[in-house]
């Protein structure tokens, strides 16, 4: 039985990966090398454009750990590499799952730490911030991109955190938007600095929604905040309003004494429950908030929506993600940071079955407006 044990020895394994992978890059090198001088090596040819004069040493960290090359030295040209860039000292690879590492959450002094135990070398908070700026370079675009389709419905709210401002630390916003379109897939289509939420911030964030092809919108979900209301009316003129029911519960409750919270919620719950709107009389001292809550009562919006519509629950769960990554942080320098930092971490958690997975079933919604036209 022990005949037919398979036994391994891990230092020539791994001196045997090490040569391999050390040959097969200096393979590649050395092919660019012969194309940038117009010859090969020890070659004699009139037409050639430059000379080799040896090579030099550099260690590259690479997934398998960290290998010694042997790098062509040319007189008459300059060598560059399409496979290492000039000074790089890590692997492609090695340095993006470095900086997924920063946006799943971790915070750069660990990412300096993980850095020396695995690869021993340093990755600096000033090195991994301009290694950084490529990324956001594509969230940006991501943050442009025209929108395609039609979202009937859409989810708004604000994250908070902390930035520097004026020398001082202060609160402020960034906007998202979630929709679900047509087919009832869900879709961040937004994200932008929203200072205090107010009704200027709200109705720039709206607009640009709109210059990059927004359409369609028939409810907007979202919690009171300023300006909020006047800026759907206003700018979205064919959608309606529809606060947060879970929101506005925590309102009214805030408002009744301890005495009477577990009566008062009961009560609000089987208000929500209720079928159809008819429920004003019942509920005289939630006025104020009544209609807006009950929105997604109308004949408008499908039975089998209502459930998913009725509150911003949605946004919520993905600002709690939003939330645990701008902690880490604390405060961040200015709003760019902030806003680069939230989209990268939406996207990082969007980047799964969470689009792709259909959220509701829209043809519901086209009996509605059938039936309503």
């Amino acid at each position: 039985m022990q005949d037919q044990i398979l036994q391994v020895d891990e230092n020539m394994l791994e001196t045997r990966l090490d040569r391999l992978v050390s040959e097969k890059v200096e393979q590649l090198l050395n092919a660019e090398a012969d194309e940038i001088t117009g010859a090969a090596r020890y070659e004699r040819t009139g037409d050639r454009k430059a000379y080799r004069v040896g090579h030099y040493e550099r260690d590259l960290t690479v997934k398998a750990g960290t290998v010694t090359l042997k790098v062509p030295k040319l007189k008459g040209a300059l060598f560059e590499s399409a496979v290492i860039e000039r000074y790089r000292r890590r692997e492609q690879s090695v340095e993006e799952a470095l900086i997924d590492m920063y946006l799943a959450g971790v915070s750069t002094r660990q990412v300096d730490d993980i850095s020396r135990l695995l690869w021993d070398e340093r990755m600096p908070s000033q090195t991994l911030s301009d290694k950084l700026k490529g990324v956001y370079a594509q969230i940006d675009e991501w943050r442009n991109r025209p929108l395609e389709r039609s979202y009937p419905y859409l989810f708004v709210d604000g994250v908070r955190h902390k930035r520097t401002w004026g020398g001082s630390v202060e609160n402020a916003s960034v906007l998202v938007a979630i929709g679900v379109d047509d087919t009832g897939h869900r879709e961040v289509v937004g994200v932008a600095e929203g200072m205090k939420e107010d009704r200027a911030s709200w109705e720039q964030f709206v607009r640009s929604l709109i210059e990059r092809g927004l359409r369609g919108v028939r409810l907007v979900v979202g919690d009171r905040c300023a300006g909020l209301v006047a800026t759907v009316n206003s700018m979205l003129p064919d959608a309606r309003y529809q606060r947060c029911t879970v929101h506005f519960m925590r309102n009214v409750l805030s408002r009744v004494s301890r005495k009477h919270a577990a009566w008062a919620a009961g009560a609000l719950k089987a208000v929500f429950a209720m079928e159809s709107r008819g429920l004003k009389a019942a509920a005289s001292c939630l006025r104020e908030g009544i209609g807006e809550s009950t929105t997604y009562l109308l004949d408008d919006y499908p039975v089998e929506h209502r459930r998913r519509i009725r509150t911003n629950n949605m946004i919520e769960r993905l600002n709690r993600e939003i939330r645990r990554r701008t902690r880490v942080v604390g405060s961040f320098p200015d709003g760019r940071s902030a806003l680069m930092l939230v989209c990268a971490r939406i996207r990082y958690v969007t980047a799964n079955d969470w689009s792709s997975r259909r959220y509701l079933n829209m043809s519901r919604l086209g009996d509605t407006m059938q039936t309503t036209d």
